[in-house]
């Protein structure tokens, strides 16, 4: 499955709204640098839809603030 995110990094709330059934808008606080708004994304994501951290790929944007992202 294949999913649609825009991503807030450095938020003060951290947010996950579900927009329909591909697209989603995540708030996270962590910065967007090394990696670590991505890691955030990833393990959101995993809580969310109740899978292994393992199982969820970004496809592109992985330097961008709009993301596809693979759940397998």
């Amino acid at each position: 499955m294949k999913i649609f995110v825009k991503v807030k990094a450095k938020a003060r709330i951290k947010k996950f709204v579900k927009i329909d059934e591909t697209h989603y808008i995540i708030s996270i606080s962590s910065p967007p640098e090394k990696g670590k708004a991505n890691k955030e994304i990833v393990k959101t994501l995993a809580k969310y839809f109740d899978t292994m951290i393992s199982k969820i790929n970004i496809i592109s944007g992985e330097k961008s603030k709009e993301k596809i992202i693979e759940i397998i």
